[in-house]
């Protein structure tokens, strides 16, 4: 694409050379009264327009591998430990880039949170809770905040470094609500039409419920290597992942169904 840009830039270029031949009465020319017809100035705009573009995705391109190269980085040092220069070598780009697009390793951070948030809820859409029967659409849920805390072991890290901070950089955010309450009132929506058709209890908070979801979820991952010490177990084994599963199904299933 900026390949072809350039080409057409250069035609232009040549285009009004000849016109100014043209304007002089150069060699071969005649002289004629104006320039006007020879160059396409409606072609300009769309020129600009095209080059501007180009630089948009780059900019993208160069942000979010900045910011997967930093969830890295925070997830496995922390915020304290996490170094610019090594975020820029993970990222493959000058670190003065990073300060020109984040300001700060606070600022980095705080986008870093924001982003492993909107991967959730944006994979947490292709579950269609809203079409699905309330009973599946639970069940939806629960497996697939389990399954996505054990593929992205990073969001725990970060929100246990979060935590830690006493959430100061979510607290900071301008966009985490909006993100968070798509969900709460999608189950809310499940939970009432689960009501509506004798299938749950009533009085369900859908905020406390997705925080038991998450909680039951969460403790036993972010715990694990204390847990499996105490106990002599391997609590990573396949086996007791799905058995982990299937009980936090259980647990959840049996307090939002009517007896």
């Amino acid at each position: 694409m900026l390949l072809e840009v350039m080409r057409e830039t250069c035609t232009k270029i040549e285009v009004c050379r000849e016109a100014s031949a043209a304007l002089s009465g150069g060699p071969g020319f005649a002289r004629i009264p104006s320039i006007n017809r020879l160059v396409n100035y409606f072609a300009m705009p769309a020129l600009s327009a095209q080059v501007v573009e180009l630089r948009t995705r780059d900019a993208d391109r160069t942000q979010q591998a900045i910011l997967r190269a930093a969830m890295t980085e925070f997830a496995d040092k922390g915020l304290g430990g996490a170094r610019i220069d090594a975020i820029a070598e993970r990222a493959g780009v000058n670190k003065r880039l990073i300060y020109y697009y984040f300001d700060a390793k606070d600022g980095l951070f705080l986008a870093v949170l924001e982003q492993t948030y909107a991967d959730i809820r944006t994979a947490e859409q292709a579950l269609h809770l809203e079409a699905a029967d309330p009973v599946e659409a639970v069940r939806r849920l629960v497996a697939f905040t389990w399954q996505h805390y054990v593929a992205h072991p990073e969001f725990l890290n970060l929100l246990n470094s979060e935590n830690l901070h006493r959430a100061r950089h979510l607290k900071q955010s301008k966009r985490i609500r909006e993100m968070n309450s798509p969900l709460i009132q999608t189950l809310a929506d499940v939970l009432e039409r689960g009501r509506s058709a004798g299938l749950f209890r009533g009085g369900i908070d859908p905020v406390q419920l997705y925080i038991s979801i998450a909680g039951l979820s969460y403790f036993y991952l972010s715990n694990n290597p204390t847990l499996s010490t105490i106990f002599g177990r391997d609590l990573m084994s396949g086996k007791a992942l799905a058995e982990r599963l299937s009980h936090i199904t259980e647990v959840v299933m049996g307090y939002v169904l009517r007896d």
